[in-house]
């Protein structure tokens, strides 16, 4: 509020058309909501957003980074299986393929003596190549060109029926193993050693990560998935010391750049996945300039 008063006392604004401009500025946010579509939207990004902001933080925190964006390219290779094999819809192949390639990267990692990235890399590339040519396959790429960049305002709400339970899975599971994947992200050798099956924790949590993943793509698309992955945490790494601060402030920046870019992707007419994307590239390169004052 002090900031708005501020701008409109420096612009010389009268304080009646300050009242007036402020007041067509809510209703004109309001009068979006109107319309059903908006209103799925706005739903789809109160219960997805939070989810990216809280597993973003592990992701950043464990270096994770290259394998969710893994994740995106095994996803497209679900989706082509899906289709190939006619189990009714692209988003049970898409579903089921996410959460074995999460799975079998994370056993592989775990015996291999490869390092993570080349392990990582091997099934990344692997599952892209796979994908791209089942969908070219017959001239039918075109068909699933939706899912490269999503469409958020396609939503409904039987998709929000199925993101409730997801949000409800992801946070009970997240409340429940919080403690064993924080002392995870410190050390694996210390965790080991308090008895924590680290395995069976990295291949729950890749599955969450999977299944958020494989939910979402449709909406906000693989070619910047692994963003909203990355970007909340990284920005809020910047200006936090704790971690408690860390994962609330990843939290609200994931939701806050959900709200802005869905109402900005409405009046400019822009991709919708795309624009909260780079609503928090935006938050991240402001909290980047402002980290030596956070962090000393």
């Amino acid at each position: 509020m002090t900031t708005s008063k501020n701008f409109f006392m420096a612009i010389k604004i009268p304080p009646l058309l300050e009242k007036i401009f402020k007041a067509v500025t809510i209703c004109a946010v309001i009068k979006l909501f109107e319309y059903e579509f908006m209103r799925n939207a706005l739903i789809a990004v109160i219960l997805v957003t939070p989810l990216f902001g809280l597993l973003s933080t592990m992701v950043v925190s464990n270096r994770m980074a290259f394998f969710s964006d893994s994740l995106g390219h095994g996803a497209f290779t679900g989706i082509a299986i899906g289709a190939l094999i006619g189990v009714g819809s692209e988003i049970f192949g898409l579903l089921g393929f996410s959460i074995g390639f999460a799975l079998l990267i994370t056993y592989i990692k775990n015996k291999s003596h490869a390092g993570a990235d080349t392990v990582i890399g091997v099934f990344s590339s692997t599952a892209i190549a796979l994908g791209l040519m089942i969908m070219s396959a017959g001239g039918q790429f075109n068909k699933f060109s939706r899912f490269l960049i999503g469409d958020l305002l396609s939503i409904t709400r039987e998709d929000l029926i199925s993101l409730a339970a997801i949000f409800l899975i992801v946070v009970v599971s997240w409340a429940i193993l919080f403690n064993r994947l924080l002392i995870l992200s410190v050390n694996q050798t210390l965790a080991r050693s308090r008895g924590i099956k680290t395995q069976l924790v990295e291949s729950i949590f890749a599955v969450l990560l999977a299944i958020v993943v494989a939910l979402s793509i449709q909406w906000v698309g693989i070619l910047i998935i692994n963003a909203l992955l990355v970007l909340p945490a990284a920005a809020a790494r910047n200006v936090t010391n704790s971690v408690k601060s860390y994962h609330v402030l990843s939290v609200l920046i994931a939701l806050s750049s959900g709200l802005v870019g869905l109402i900005l992707a409405y009046e400019i007419n822009s991709a919708a996945g795309a624009t909260i994307v780079t609503c928090a590239a935006v938050v991240y390169f402001v909290t980047l300039l402002l980290k030596p004052r956070f962090i000393k």
